[in-house]
């Protein structure tokens, strides 16, 4: 090879992308889900991925490298009485603008151990802090800061005074934020879908917003997406195409499993598909109801079960259509094999379906709580019962 075919071969080829060096994807589609009666906004989001040259399975997800609000940036930089145009250091590389700094490079929403310490110093609130800093008032500190952002702190204790440099030392980098993949790229080649709440409530007397789903929502349609695929190889379908599968996936929990059902779809897979979904109501919440719907009609989902928990008096969930169909599903585990996924809030929801799921196996097999407690932890080992849960 010449040098000058070496050089020009090198000059073709595509750029390599790391998660230090994010694909800047277009946004294609940023639609609202849910209806105008809902209480909250749900979007449907679609990347142009043309020319990335990276690739992902259904069940992966997608990190996406947001911006802090302008807005929120420009009133930290007044209330620290700076002009934004000092120069800081970055968590890496070169120094910049304490203004880009502060958009791109630090979290600047949740105060630190390390901020709040240094307001405990300098504040007038100082005694109040310090005491909530003890090691034995850990939950005591944790109520007292929910709701509260680092921008409260600043406006509420003008005697505490940061020169930029400092300040910029007290935060912690800007992360990525992960969302499931909501797409299959059998479906749709150079693209990825997702589903995002919006965080947006108030606190304080303070308007407060989700970092990277305000971005998303109202930012991102003018400016290029940072994304990396981030694989998760526990969460990955059956290699046989013919396995039945069971999710549970409420709210934007139905992300992966909308992306399974378009890469069965289009493998021509013959396993069956039982698809558990939840949200508060049917009429404004039923996020791809028209695809699953079809999907139902065409028989590439076998059961879709919904629970509304605000369209009667009793709330119902997915755990509670799960012990309604106790018998099915422990027919599709123990004697088809299928496997169970569970994608969504990790707190509560996918507690309850784990201790749901294990009452099955113990009612429905005929078990002792010990015995249905190794069988379940069995599934687990043999890889059949997979959670994505956050």
């Amino acid at each position: 090879m010449t040098e000058a075919t070496a050089t020009a071969t090198a000059a073709a080829a595509p750029p390599r992308y790391t998660r230090a060096n994010p694909f800047l994807a277009r946004m294609l589609v940023n639609r609202r889900l849910s209806g105008p009666e809902s209480e909250k906004d749900t979007r449907h989001l679609e990347l142009d991925l043309t020319g990335w040259g990276l690739t992902f399975e259904v069940g992966d997800s997608l990190a996406v490298y947001a911006t802090n609000d302008p807005e929120l940036v420009d009133e930290i930089i007044r209330t620290l009485g700076a002009t934004g145009n000092e120069k800081v250091p970055r968590p890496k590389g070169e120094p910049t603008t304490l203004r880009e700094a502060l958009l791109r490079d630090y979290s600047i929403t949740q105060p630190t151990p390390k901020f709040l310490r240094a307001m405990a110093e300098r504040a007038s609130a100082a005694p109040t802090l310090t005491y909530l800093l003890a090691p034995n008032r850990k939950q005591d500190l944790e109520t007292y800061l929910w709701g509260m952002e680092i921008i409260d702190f600043l406006s509420e204790h003008p005697s505490a005074r940061f020169a930029p440099q400092e300040f910029v030392g007290l935060l912690t980098k800007l992360q990525p934020r992960l969302y499931s993949v909501a797409s299959s790229l059998r479906a749709y080649p150079d693209q990825v879908h997702f589903i995002v709440d919006v965080v947006l409530y108030e606190s304080n007397g303070r308007l407060r917003k989700g970092v990277c789903s305000s971005f998303l929502a109202e930012r991102a349609d003018d400016v290029p997406v940072p994304v990396f695929p981030t694989v998760a190889k526990h969460f990955h379908l059956p290699e046989d195409p013919d396995t039945p599968i069971i999710m549970i996936g409420p709210g934007t929990g139905v992300a992966p499993f909308r992306a399974y059902l378009q890469e069965r779809k289009a493998i021509g897979a013959k396993g069956k598909n039982w698809l558990f979904f939840g949200a508060q109501h049917e009429r404004c919440d039923f996020a791809y109801g028209d695809e699953f719907n079809a999907y139902m009609k065409e028989g590439l989902l076998t059961r879709l079960d919904c629970a509304w928990s605000r369209d009667q008096t009793q709330k119902i969930y997915v755990q509670h259509k799960m012990t309604e169909n106790a018998a099915e599903i422990w027919k599709w585990i123990d004697a088809e094999g299928a496997y169970f996924f569970v994608c969504g809030d990790a707190r509560r929801m996918a507690k309850d379906v784990d201790a749901t799921l294990r009452k099955i196996v113990q009612e429905r097999g005929g078990k002792s709580v010990e015995q249905a407690n190794e069988y379940v932890e069995k599934l687990k080992n043999e890889k059949r019962y997979k959670r994505d849960v956050y």
